[in-house]
């Protein structure tokens, strides 16, 4: 049997501790991995035991491959690849056997909980006799290890050095917490000397190659390709052809503070009303969410000359920036390249995904029909005409008494059939036209539309529904009316066919003037509703934000509102004018003539009669129909909304550990962009490796 990885903590030369603090220490280790919630524990065994090759003895080990498999995230944001993830297959590996056992795993996933277990494996990387200390021996074979002959020299006998380390034949080593600040500070002493080792004339200046020879070697994982690409226009922003070491140290500060570059980017493009911000607006707002100046303006120049491919002056939108701060930035016809490598739907596949869309925008359509149907109900009995003199009902209240009273509970849903069968191609034509319009008009790049083309987008689709919603709502009208009238006058009940025959094609459009002129205000002042509801009261999209399950439906719902009451007049003069008036009751020639005889002879009031019952039944209506439509419909033919995705929009989607773990990464690779690399096979004199007993045998 191989021996037991230890478990117990090491102790570093700056803690102190006393003898009896290191056995509760040692103790609080052994807990903090026997107490693991068991969950967790059958999460972690699920993983090794999805991913362990290797059998030794009947029990299973992680190769350097297989480790890889199961600590790397598998949506990586950053440009590092999975292979450097074996860097932390030697901290795993506490027995220096070349495998992680079912222990060591436990114990490497339990290190990742720390949270400072990036800065604690980078200093366990280095510290390879685990003497819980670091020589300056140790500190400089690792890191001459790592970064290759070809490299910019590092000079280990400068005065920054020996302020951590002290001179080489000194005692001084570094404990845990001195390891952190040297960490954090050396790619800023890299810099510096890579900057006077190029500066071979000592004039303060070097090539635009040779600067982009420096940022290769400390920051090269954090830049996409098109940024590197980039690097030697730096020297345009000042004459004279070459970069100034204020100009290096200006972008490395904007490398290093990055999160803060897009926190303060996103931020202020979507409080600009165009979505775009220039360097101005940039520094404004840099200075307004901060205690002190984060940025310079040689910095902002930076930002502004690579996001702008040159040109600084221009006003920028987020997707501008993009390749500043996504390191796998590609440029959009590499994307498009990509995606003609992929296989496209067959027509058959569009057709079902078509069809399987439009039956979930029925489905919604139809339960949130069949919920408020009996308000719908009320609402048409209410707007009904009246014989002169006469009032029907009081009230709403008033109105839903005399139906159950003269036709029951089912009277509430005489006329459901027809729009049911309507409310699919209904919501499907008007959500499709309003996408349809507002595509056209939006800005490729912000995403943003104009308010003049929101309206006409909504009014739009309104105008295209009627086509589908006269016909539907003057059969559902009048097989809703003719309920009472078959108990209190003894008339024959008609059903839908029926109706349809009576009115014939052209009878079927009666009222579609009102009706367009109910619609096109309606869908125009809902649809630009809804979308300012998500953006600017829920901020949709701020920081990444996606809307919960209620604030969706809270902003459906609200954008009904305005919607359904400010057209309840032209609703009125539609139901008017599709109503069969009878014996007694007021004749209306068209819309105007409606319009000037319900103000004539029963007030301005009755123009909105029902305005509160549409509210109560538009609203809920569209709010379970959008939100359906936001979560299920997805048009095929439609390219998503290009998006910034970096690490502060992805990460979450990631465990702790795993981020911690690639943080640990980076760490290291500010070393050296080629950290771990070369170091595959490297053995450090100061390891001793440990025999193997029994050769290991791949199993299949």
């Amino acid at each position: 049997m191989t021996p037991l990885p230890c478990v117990i903590s090491t102790v570093h030369c700056d803690t102190d501790v006393s003898s009896s603090s290191l056995t509760n220490a040692a103790l609080k280790s052994v807990r903090s991995v026997v107490a693991a919630p068991e969950n967790e524990m059958k999460r972690w065994r699920r993983i090794f035991e999805a991913n362990a090759k290797v059998v030794i003895d009947g029990e299973k080990y992680l190769d350097t491959d297989s480790f890889v498999n199961a600590i790397a995230p598998k949506g990586n944001s950053t440009k590092i690849g999975r292979a450097q993830f074996a860097i932390l297959f030697r901290v795993a590996d506490s027995s220096k056997r070349g495998l992680v056992s079912w222990d060591d795993f436990t114990v490497f996933e339990t290190l990742l909980k720390r949270p400072d277990a990036d800065y604690w494996i980078a200093f366990q990387y280095f510290d390879v006799d685990n003497s819980g200390t670091i020589t300056f021996d140790e500190f400089k074979n690792v890191f001459l290890a790592n970064v290759g002959p070809s490299a910019i020299p590092f000079d280990f006998d400068c005065d920054w050095v020996k302020l951590y380390l002290g001179r080489r034949n000194g005692t001084h080593v570094l404990g845990y917490n001195e390891f952190t600040q040297l960490m954090k500070g050396l790619q800023g002493e890299r810099l510096r000397q890579a900057f006077k080792y190029l500066d071979k004339d000592q004039d303060g200046f070097i090539r635009p190659e040779e600067f982009k020879q420096i940022i290769l070697e400390i920051a090269g994982h954090k830049l996409s390709d098109a940024v590197i690409e980039r690097l030697p226009t730096l020297c345009t922003l000042t004459p004279g052809g070459r970069i100034s070491y204020s100009e290096v140290i200006a972008f490395q500060n904007v490398i290093r503070e990055m999160d803060m570059v897009e926190r303060i980017l996103r931020e202020a493009t979507a409080k600009s009303k165009d979505g775009r911000i220039d360097q101005s607006d940039f520094l404004n707002h840099s200075a307004a969410i901060s205690r002190y100046a984060l940025f310079t303006p040689m910095e902002a120049s930076i930002i502004f000359h690579f996001a702008g491919r040159g040109s600084r002056d221009q006003r920028l939108a987020l997707l501008d920036f993009a390749q500043l701060l996504d390191p796998q930035w590609r440029a959009p016809h590499e994307e498009l390249e990509a995606k003609a490598v992929s296989s496209k739907p067959t027509f058959f596949q569009w057709t079902l995904s078509r069809c399987n869309s439009n039956i979930n925008i029925g489905i919604a359509g139809a339960v949130g029909a069949t919920i408020v149907y009996p308000i719908d109900m009320g609402k048409i009995q209410n707007q009904r005409s009246t014989v002169v003199g006469q009032m029907l009902y009081k009230n709403s209240i008033d109105c839903a008494q005399k139906i159950f009273r003269n036709e029951g509970l089912m009277g509430f849903y005489r006329g459901l059939g027809p729009q049911l069968i309507g409310v699919a191609p209904e919501k499907a034509i008007k959500l499709t036209v309003n996408d349809l319009v507002r595509g056209r008009a939006m800005d490729p790049e912000t995403g943003r539309i104009k308010l003049g083309w929101e309206l006409v987008a909504g009014g739009t689709a309104g105008g295209c529904q009627v086509i589908f919603t006269n016909p539907l709502e003057i059969v559902k009208i009048r097989l809703q009316i003719q309920g009472e009238a078959a108990k209190l006058e003894g008339a024959v009940k008609k059903g839908a066919v029926h109706i349809v025959r009576q009115l014939g094609v052209l009878g079927l459009y009666k009222g579609s003037s009102a009706c367009l002129l109910r619609d096109i205000p309606f869908s125009a002042i809902y649809f630009t509703a809804y979308s300012h509801l998500k953006k600017d009261v829920f901020h949709e999209g701020y920081n990444g934000k996606q809307l919960s399950f209620l604030e969706t439906l809270g902003a459906a719902a609200i954008a009904g509102m305005p919607a359904a009451y400010l057209t309840t007049p032209a609703d009125v003069v539609k139901t008017r004018l599709q109503v069969e008036a009878r014996q007694g009751q007021t004749h209306y020639k068209g819309l105007v003539d409606a319009f000037v005889k319900i103000n004539k002879e029963e007030g301005f009031k009755a123009l909105f009669k029902g305005g509160p019952a549409r509210i109560l039944r538009s609203s809920p209506q569209f709010g379970f129909t959008l939100l359906a439509y936001e979560n299920l419909q997805k048009y095929p033919w439609q390219d998503n909304k290009p998006e910034v995705k970096t690490a502060l929009t992805t990460s979450k989607r990631d465990e702790m550990s795993q981020i911690r773990a690639r943080n640990a990464l980076k760490i290291l690779l500010d070393v050296h962009g080629d950290f771990g690399r070369r170091a595959a096979n490297f053995s450090h004199p100061l390891v001793k490796q440990a025999p193997p007993t029994v050769s290991p045998s791949k199993t299949a």
